[in-house]
Order: structure tokens, then C-alpha cells, then sequence
């Protein structure tokens, strides 16, 4: 039984999936005590990593050394043969009270030399865990996860996603294991429970590594970031993906990379351009800008193998340049996905949605509520206060069941919170064409999918139920931008998109002239919001 806490280390890493390649030599190397996130885009490989280190599937190449007692908590956990809530967080707290009755049984028989050694590991390996506060853990984790009122004799099975989440999340407390990998742990948590999070995984002295798309989550917790988006310079300036400091501290750094790497790339276009004209000119050219003289067939007579040298000469060391230059070449950076273009091309005067005495019964309840042409509004509250259920009455989804509701909006857009697709064997474009008839409508008024910059090249042609959850998100908004609608319902819209477009899309909600109305527990986002505000 290990003791001290081991770090995690990965070593060119590569995993395809048919044709796709999704990682390409991977290095990672996780250290106890100094969590690290991992972030880019959606599609990068943040969650097939994850898998790899947790050995939860084989990679095609490379290597894993991983430290014992490793626990991986994926978006949808999976909870083996445990039938209950109480089989979960008994499973994980049988080995810290087996540890502990184990070190008493040994504390008896210190006389015995032999047992000195085994009792001495022992006791490390139970403060490393903090065995004697195992069982408070669990019950501080069920209750600040919102699983306090569910009984431990309730199936796993009868328990909602967000449930079922917050259960591995409880476990994953209770057992304080030396090392965890964690993807998206903050999806369907509410602040006190983020809380709960941050502060065990900051405490933990063995090995942290999170996915996650929440901002002021990785700022809290992380101490390094590794960036698998690909990029010239790297995260650390020096063509590494590894950046050493917070989150904030990574994006200004991450976007003076990003700047450098353009201004590379330009002034490199610009040397090869002017060798390649000076190759196809001016390096020719013996004697430039003088007139031929009568004489000039009597100096090429005696003279023109100097001049067919020096012609060789110059030709010959602008090519050499050149090819230097292709052999270390500036790659041209991808083009960044932008949200730009936000719906609500024109904004729509007056009361845009007012409600009275609004009531869904053991949902939600709004005694009032106007939003005029323009306005935002954010709205918040704890998981069940009745967020989503205010956006899909506003959408029209679901009806009342007292008050009125009136929505004179001329277009309404609804991003819900769980977006799907009715035929998922279609591609993201022929999607995307169907929902906005951007071959029916005359004059471009409706961008095409490959205009918004919304998803990659790459994924265009894709079947849309081969995409990730946050490709579906963005494939859902681009959708929206085409619509233009001059009232936006927006439910998480920061859930499973990237950071990037995480940022992109507040700027777009801070400007666009439609009437908006978010409901998120996205801290990062919540604090930066400057419209109004209606909590439940």
C-alpha cells in the first residue's frame, strides 16, 4: 500500500477513431498538491484524454504511469453494480474504515518489530486520506450536493442525471482519493456544492486534473493550465502547451501568443513574397535602371560568363533563403471561432414580454415580470428554483398553469439546456440548411453555416450525432444567429462550449440590440453582468 502521493505522467499519447486522429503525442505530467486544468476547444480531445489517463480506454500510442488510488469522474458517471445511493458511498468509504480498523489492530502490536514498518505506511496512507473524518465528509457532501433528503435506500436508477452526478461527486469526496481526474465536475452544481468542490480539491495534496468550462471554477482551483488547442507559440511561449498560473493570467497570455503568431505569420508571408520576386527579377538583373550602350555586345563577349555567374549566384542564395524558410515555416493560424453577428439585427420597440401572477405549479412562480425592446436580463437561483421552466413558458414549450404570459416579440430564439436533433444521420450543414432555408431565402439574408465560424471546417460534414454535447450547442446557436431574432431565450448558454467562445459569446450578449434573457449559474459570467437582474 503507497503512502505518499505519486505523480501522474503521460508520454506521447495518440488516439484515433477510424480516420479522425483526435491526439497526437500527448506529454503530460501532473504533480501532487498543484491541481491543473485542461482547456480548448470543443472536439480538441480534452475528455478522450481523460479516458487515457484514467486507463478507462487504451490508447494507440504511448505511455501512462499512473499513482495508486486513482479516481475518475467522467460527465455521465457510472456507478458499476452498485444498486443504491447507500451501496455508493458505502463502497467509497469501505477502504478508509478498513484502513482504520487495520491501524488499530497493528497500534496493538507496536512491541513487535515486524509490524512497525506496515503500521508506519499504514498511517500515512490514512493521513494522506483523512480517514478519521471520512464519515463527516460524506454526510457535509450529501447535504451541500443536495442529496440530503434522498434516501440511501433509493435506486440509482430512479436518480435524475444531475443526481446521479452530484452522488459520484459525494463519493468522490467522502473517499479522498490521492489522485483524481475530473471532467466537467461543476455541470449541474450550484454554487454552495462549487464551493464544497473547489475547497476539496484545493485541500487535496495528491494529483488534480479537470476538463471544465467554467471560468471562475479553473481561476479557484487551478494552478496551471495545459491548452491542447494547437498554436505555433504554445501556452508557454515556447512551443509547449503548459502555462504555470491561473486562468485570467492564462487568457491575456494566451491572446498575446495568439497576436504574435499572426504578426509571424504575416511577416513571414511578406519576406517569401519579395525573395520570390527578387528569384524572378530583380536577382537577374546584372545592371538595373541603365540604359544599353553601343558597346554592351563587345562587354557580354568578354565578360558574360561573369555576369551568367553572378546571376547563378544570386539566384541560387534567394532560393537557398527560401527554402529555409519552407523547411521551418510559419504555419497560418486556424481561423478563430467567433460568435460574432449576434441575432437581433433591429431592435424591437416597447414591451417585448410581460407576465402577471405567472404560476407552474411545483415549478415556478413569478409574480411579475416585463422585459422591453433591448433589455437583458439574467436570471438566477439554486438548482429546482425554476429557471428553465421561466424560459420554456416564455418560449412557448409549456404552457401556465395560472397567470398570463404575453410575448410580443416578432421572433423568438430558445436555446434550451439540453439541445438535440431530430435526425442525427445528417450532417452539421445539411442541419443547419434545413432549420434556416438558407437556399430558400433570396439575397443572403441567411449566413451560411461556413460564414459564422461557429464549428471547423472539419466538422461540416460530420453526422451530427457524432458531435460532442458542446458541438451541439454551437451547431444550436448558429442556427439562432441565422433567425435573427429580436428576443433571445438562452438557458446555460455557457454550458459545454469553450472558453473562447465563452468569452466571445458575452461580449455579443453585451452589445447585440435584441431583447435577451439568460438564465445561468455561470459565476464568471454572473459577476461580469451589467444588465438587470431577477433571481428565483
Amino acid at each position: 500500500m503507497t503512502a505518499r502521493a505519486l505523480p501522474l505522467v503521460a508520454r506521447d499519447l495518440s488516439k484515433s477513431y477510424g480516420d479522425r486522429v483526435v491526439l497526437d503525442g500527448v506529454d503530460l505530467v501532473a504533480s501532487p498538491g498543484l491541481p491543473l486544468g485542461m482547456v480548448g476547444e470543443n472536439g480538441v480531445g480534452k475528455s478522450t484524454l481523460l479516458r487515457l489517463l484514467a486507463g478507462a480506454e487504451p490508447a494507440d500510442a504511448g505511455t501512462v504511469t499512473r499513482p495508486p488510488g486513482l479516481a475518475y469522474l467522467a460527465q455521465e458517471p457510472e456507478f458499476g453494480d452498485a444498486r443504491t445511493v447507500g451501496d455508493v458511498l458505502d463502497r467509497a468509504l469501505a477502504p478508509l474504515h478498513d484502513a482504520a480498523t487495520r491501524l488499530e489492530e497493528l497500534a496493538a502490536r507496536l512491541d513487535d518489530p515486524a509490524v512497525v514498518e506496515e503500521y508506519a505506511d499504514l498511517l500515512e496512507w490514512c493521513e494522506l486520506r483523512d480517514v478519521w473524518d471520512a464519515d463527516r465528509r460524506a454526510v457535509e457532501a450529501a447535504d451541500r450536493l443536495g442529496l440530503g433528503r434522498v434516501d440511501r435506500s433509493t435506486p440509482v436508477q430512479r436518480l435524475s442525471g444531475g443526481q446521479r452526478s452530484r452522488l459520484a461527486l459525494a463519493a468522490l469526496v467522502a473517499g479522498r482519493p490521492p489522485c483524481v481526474l475530473l471532467d466537467e465536475p461543476t455541470n449541474h452544481l450550484d454554487d454552495d456544492a462549487v464551493e464544497l468542490l473547489e475547497q476539496f480539491l484545493t485541500d487535496l495534496p495528491g494529483v488534480v486534473v479537470i476538463a471544465s468550462h467554467d471560468r471562475a471554477f479553473l481561476e479557484a482551483v487551478c494552478g496551471q493550465v495545459v491548452d491542447l488547442d494547437p498554436s505555433h507559440f504554445g501556452t508557454d511561449g515556447e512551443g509547449g502547451n503548459r502555462f504555470s498560473g491561473g486562468y485570467a493570467s492564462y487568457l491575456e497570455h494566451k491572446r498575446k501568443a495568439r497576436e504574435r503568431w499572426d504578426v509571424a505569420f504575416e511577416e513571414q508571408q511578406d519576406e517569401l513574397a519579395r525573395l520570390r520576386s527578387a528569384a524572378a527579377t530583380t536577382a537577374r538583373r546584372v545592371a538595373p535602371n541603365r540604359a544599353p550602350r553601343d558597346n554592351d555586345k563587345y562587354i557580354h563577349h568578354f565578360k558574360g560568363e561573369n555576369v551568367a555567374r553572378t546571376v547563378s549566384r544570386r539566384v541560387r542564395d534567394v532560393e537557398q533563403r527560401i527554402e529555409a524558410i519552407e523547411k521551418d515555416r510559419v504555419p497560418k493560424p486556424p481561423r478563430e471561432l467567433t460568435f460574432a453577428g449576434l441575432a437581433g439585427r433591429t431592435s424591437r420597440r416597447g414591451r417585448v414580454v410581460q407576465a402577471r401572477d405567472l404560476v407552474v405549479t411545483g415549478r415556478v412562480a413569478v409574480p411579475r415580470l416585463d422585459l422591453d425592446g433591448g433589455e437583458h436580463l439574467l436570471v438566477t437561483g439554486t438548482n429546482g428554483s425554476g429557471k428553465s421552466t421561466l424560459l420554456k413558458v416564455l418560449a412557448g414549450v409549456l404552457a401556465p398553469t395560472s397567470g398570463t404570459v404575453d410575448v410580443a416579440a416578432r421572433q423568438v430564439g430558445y436555446l434550451p439546456q439540453h439541445v438535440t436533433f431530430r435526425r442525427p444521420e445528417l450532417s452539421a450543414r445539411q442541419v443547419y440548411d434545413g432549420l434556416t432555408g438558407v437556399d430558400d431565402v433570396a439575397g443572403g439574408a441567411v449566413p451560411r453555416l461556413t460564414e459564422l465560424g461557429l464549428l471547423p471546417p472539419r466538422d461540416l460534414h460530420r453526422p451530427v450525432g457524432d458531435l460532442s454535447l458542446g458541438q451541439h450547442r454551437r451547431l444550436a446557436l448558429a442556427v439562432l444567429v441565422a433567425q435573427a431574432p429580436d428576443l433571445l431565450l438562452l438557458d446555460e448558454p455557457t454550458n459545454h462550449v469553450s472558453l473562447a467562445l465563452a468569452e466571445e459569446l458575452e461580449e455579443a450578449l453585451r452589445t447585440t440590440p435584441a431583447a435577451v434573457v439568460v438564465a445561468s449559474h455561470d459565476r464568471w459570467l454572473r459577476r461580469r453582468w451589467d444588465g438587470a437582474h431577477l433571481g428565483l
